[in-house]
């Protein structure tokens, strides 16, 4: 008796948690067995990536010294596009009308299996790596402040491994590697996603640098956003001979900011929305007949961006007549927010487990915790763990973000609700440095950053051999996307037919740095490392006396 009473309280507890937690169409996997023929493929692959860390930093600290912003990024392009030639890939130059976008692919066959990073710099976030002070390479210019010089290097590595397996063991599939242009300027990926670059794909592994290796599912609860640009037209005079003449564009700029901020006390907790006046006129003697002001507008939902979107143009248009000037506006960037898939995030939590973080010595640690003291990092992080030099045990598997307040943006979420879709971090950075600032470029040439590009090229290898012999990881992740992901949530882009993407931003500004940027580009024929070429004594904890 008292047996069947507890099978009845478990019974009720068992249907009282399904009320709590219904069936949504996607169940977690259980445990795979492991094919003891790919786990050995893995084990290859992983011991052939640890003759590699000399490739890996001469990638790294390649595209460091680019210092390369959004949508100008020739010499990286250039420098990768021309490493995935040489070894076999077939390259398509040009996507999207994007001169520094591309494709590049191996193999045929299903599945298709997309991988990622972004490789644009940070304005004025020049500095030299591996010293623990601010001290710009070329000041003024460009840096790697948000490390994004290391993640395609990373997959380069995990391709070319996993390439000559596929060609071993002849497994069908296709491997297309392709960069994140401008995603600083969040400017490329929804394009990507009009034009059908990605239509056939299977899955996406995108890599971001972290200070962890870690990979996460469901709502990352960060806001997505639109970027756009609006332009007022009225009449120049003189401003002191004749104001009475003229309709400055400025005055219809300076109002429209004026009627914002006044908006914000009616808006969301959740929202974002931050601008920068890109043209306030040529001098104060002139009344302005042209000035524009940038916006970017965030929040948690398509539904809020695009009212915060439309109340904008709203604005405009209202100001426009007030000051009896006409308004244009141009669509410079967009990203959803945030969702990413169970099942493949499980393989790499997998994998992420088997090889464990680097190991750092004492050079790296000491490095670190000069560089958290220099820039007063937090003493924990949001879950409450304690900040203190590189990380010393791996991230767990997170799921959906229960409470979120909003953030920042990526456009990868666009390719994510298109396609299955996960973002691997990788520990290449410290822990507690500010984000797009010029500490966050201290870690990105030096062995930190080469060490932690290694480990997570291990992760995406090994799940690369997972995707391409067990066809249920693909099909689990289908499954979540469409019975979960995108159910009730449909993709719409911001994305218009007409719309180009901005490709002339930052011109002005690479035209101005490239030349001086020119003379610290890496020579690794000279060189062992950017360190050496920079004359840095790693960990360099303070400035040279001379």
């Amino acid at each position: 008796m008292q047996s069947l009473k507890s099978l009845s309280v478990v019974s009720l507890l068992l249907l009282s948690l399904s009320s709590i937690f219904p069936f949504n169409g996607y169940s977690q996997n259980k445990v795979a067995k492991t094919d003891p023929k790919v786990e050995a493929w893995k084990k290859d692959v992983i011991k052939s990536l640890d003759g590699k860390l000399k490739t890996a930093q001469e990638m790294v600290d390649q595209v460091f010294s680019y210092s390369e912003l959004g949508f100008q990024e020739t010499e990286t392009s250039a420098y990768l596009t021309g490493i995935l030639e040489k070894n076999g890939f077939t390259v398509e130059r040009g996507i999207g009308g994007i001169p520094t976008a591309w494709i590049a692919k191996f193999g045929n066959g299903k599945p298709l299996i997309a991988l990622g990073s972004d490789i644009d710099g940070i304005p004025k976030a020049s500095q030299k790596p591996g010293v623990a002070y601010k001290e710009p390479i070329v000041e003024g210019a460009p840096g790697h402040g948000e490390g994004h010089n290391s993640g395609l290097p990373l997959l380069i590595l995990s391709a070319l491994e996993v390439k000559e397996k596929m060609v071993q063991q002849k497994l069908p599939g296709t491997l297309m590697i392709w960069p994140g242009v401008a995603e600083e300027l969040v400017g490329t990926k929804a394009w990507y996603i009009r034009d059908g670059y990605f239509k056939d794909v299977d899955a996406c592994i995108f890599t971001h640098v972290g200070n962890n290796l870690g990979v996460s599912w469901g709502d990352a609860g960060n806001n997505g956003l639109v970027s756009v640009e609006f332009t007022f037209e009225g009449n120049s005079a003189h401003a002191a001979g004749a104001p009475w003449r003229g309709k400055s564009a400025l005055d219809a700029v300076e109002l429209m900011n004026i009627a914002w901020n006044y908006k914000r006390e009616h808006l969301k907790p959740t929202q974002r929305s931050h601008y920068v006046v890109t043209d306030g006129g040529d001098q104060p003697n002139v009344v302005p007949s042209k000035a524009s002001v940038w916006y970017y507008l965030r929040e948690r939902t398509y539904e809020d961006i695009k009212s915060m979107y439309d109340e904008a143009v709203l604005y405009a248009k209202s100001v426009a007549t007030m000051t009896g000037t006409t308004v244009s506006y141009k669509l410079l960037g967009t990203a959803w927010p945030g969702h990413f898939n169970k099942a493949i995030a499980e393989s790499v939590y997998k994998n992420i487990q088997s090889v464990g973080l680097p190991a750092w010595d004492s050079a790296d640690q000491q490095f670190a915790r000069a560089v958290q003291k220099l820039v007063n990092a937090p003493k924990k992080t949001q879950r409450g763990e304690p900040i203190d030099g590189l990380a010393k045990k791996i991230d767990t598997l997170s799921g959906p973000v229960q409470f979120s307040m909003g953030g920042g943006s990526d456009d990868i979420a666009d390719i994510a609700w298109n396609v299955p879709t996960v973002v691997v971090r990788y520990p290449s950075n410290i822990p507690g440095t500010p984000g797009h600032n010029w500490a966050d470029a201290m870690a990105m040439a030096t062995p930190i950053a080469h060490k932690g590009v290694l480990a997570g090229s291990k992760v995406v290898a090994a799940t690369l051999l997972d995707m391409l012999t067990d066809p249920k990881i693909i099909s689990d992740a289908w499954t979540y996307h469409k019975n979960v992901q995108t159910k009730e949530t449909k993709y719409i882009s911001f994305v218009q037919p007409n719309d180009k993407p901005a490709i002339h931003l930052n011109k002005k500004i690479m035209d101005e740095y490239r030349p001086l940027l020119k003379k610290y580009y890496y020579d690794p024929s000279k060189y062992k490392s950017y360190l050496e070429q920079l004359g840095i004594n790693y960990p360099q904890l303070q400035k040279k006396a001379f």
